[in-house]
């Protein structure tokens, strides 16, 4: 039969069928019953309640305070996006962060607003420079305008490749200066020296090679750097290497040019082939001479090429010395054509060219000097050589080719 448990929830006896005691089953009882009591959920007091209920008023009054500063902030930052979930600020967290963004957004709008001002006057510098600056506040438009470190390169003009249909316009007027020595010429965008003398590319020319025709245009513009360009030559030296390109065989030509040089006079002036100033009186400032002109080549009624130069020379000059600080201008066109003969039918000297053809205009120098050198006219100097009787000339207008045929007379210019 099997065992079964007392009716007073007592365990059977062990193996032995020994039961146990009344002692011990009560012991088990109270112990039993005070670990359930303990375990048991209790209901919370009435001062708990009181805390719990404060503590959520106050979280919501917290809530509902934080609501209130963040539509504010919205409202003068002009953010419209939802702030992040509420929470205090303490020594970790910093200043709220929509106030942040809200001076953030006010710097973007200022610096915009700058920007565009600043846009603004850039264009207005870029339309009119001359009126910006002068009303440039507190005299700093006058300062800006007589430095020459301040003035902007002007655009550099394209080479000319055809002979232009009009005198160059005005400009931007201004008076050279050691600094600014071409400011109101248009002579300020023009190349610079020998950069300026570009010959076109070469071709077969009757009975001429390519090579052949290459050989005129570099000995051509060999002529025209030497001639005006080099500073022995301008300083009043003798210009050998532009005597060197001459053909030996054209010795009458090479005799007057010698005379010209050793003692000039009316019938030989070496202002007729060369530029050359007075080192004791006058010195070029700076180290450019600003050049425009083009070169062309055709065939000769020979069985040559014949190279056509057409350039005009501005050189900015004072007076001798470190005293001096007023600038003046002579500008010089000159006019040239060379022959390169074919060799094998023709006595020629190998590595020469043939001169055919020289012609100059000479604009803002003294009238009948023939001393062999450029003599610009300053305001400070008195008047020197014979006056004026000639036309009133452009010395800038190139539209026009020069007149073989025009009387030799001086005549006066209408800008340097």
């Amino acid at each position: 039969m099997g065992t079964k448990e007392p009716d007073d929830g007592r365990p059977a006896g062990d193996a032995e069928g020994s039961p146990l005691s009344d002692e011990v089953w009560e012991k088990f009882l109270r112990d039993h019953e005070s670990d359930i009591r303990a375990d048991a959920p209790k209901e919370p007091s009435a001062r708990a309640r009181m805390v719990t209920a404060r503590l959520r008023e106050q979280g919501a009054q917290a809530a509902a305070q934080q609501g209130e500063r963040r539509r504010r902030l919205r409202k003068k930052a002009g953010a419209g996006a939802a702030g992040r979930p509420w929470q205090p600020e303490g020594w970790r967290t910093g200043p709220a962060w929509r106030g942040l963004d809200g001076r953030a957004t006010r710097r973007r709008r200022m610096l915009s607003a700058v920007g565009v001002i600043a846009a603004v006057a850039v264009a207005v510098v870029a339309v009119n420079p001359s009126w910006a600056l002068s009303h440039l506040p507190g005299g700093l438009g006058d300062r800006f305008a007589s430095s020459g470190d301040a003035h902007a390169a002007p655009t550099p003009l394209p080479p000319e490749t055809d002979r232009p249909t009009a005198a160059p316009s005005a400009g931007e007027p201004g008076v050279p200066t050691l600094k600014r020595t071409f400011a109101g010429s248009p002579a300020e965008r023009w190349a610079d020296g020998a950069d300026a003398i570009v010959p076109p590319k070469a071709t077969p020319v009757g009975t001429l090679s390519r090579a052949q025709v290459a050989f005129a245009l570099k000995e051509t513009r060999q002529l025209l750097v030497a001639a005006n360009l080099d500073p022995r030559t301008l300083r009043g030296g003798r210009p050998r290497e532009a005597l060197d390109v001459i053909d030996p065989h054209q010795a009458d030509l090479l005799d007057l040019l010698d005379t010209a040089l050793r003692k000039p006079d009316k019938r030989h002036d070496p202002l007729t082939m060369f530029s050359r100033f007075n080192p004791h009186e006058l010195r070029l400032v700076g180290d450019v001479v600003k050049v425009r002109g083009r070169m062309t080549f055709k065939r000769g009624e020979r069985d040559s090429v014949v190279v056509h130069a057409d350039y005009t020379f501005v050189y900015p000059v004072t007076h001798a010395g470190g005293g001096s600080t007023e600038v003046q201008r002579a500008i010089v066109r000159r006019v040239l054509d060379t022959e390169l003969l074919d060799p094998t039918k023709y006595r020629v000297t190998p590595g020469k060219l043939g001169l055919i053809r020289y012609d100059e205009h000479i604009s803002n120098s003294a009238c009948e000097v023939y001393d062999g050198f450029l003599h610009p006219q300053f305001t400070t100097d008195a008047p020197s050589g014979a006056p004026a009787t000639g036309p009133t000339t452009d010395p800038y207008d190139r539209s026009k080719p020069l007149d073989p045929k025009r009387a030799d007379v001086c005549g006066t210019v209408t800008r340097t």
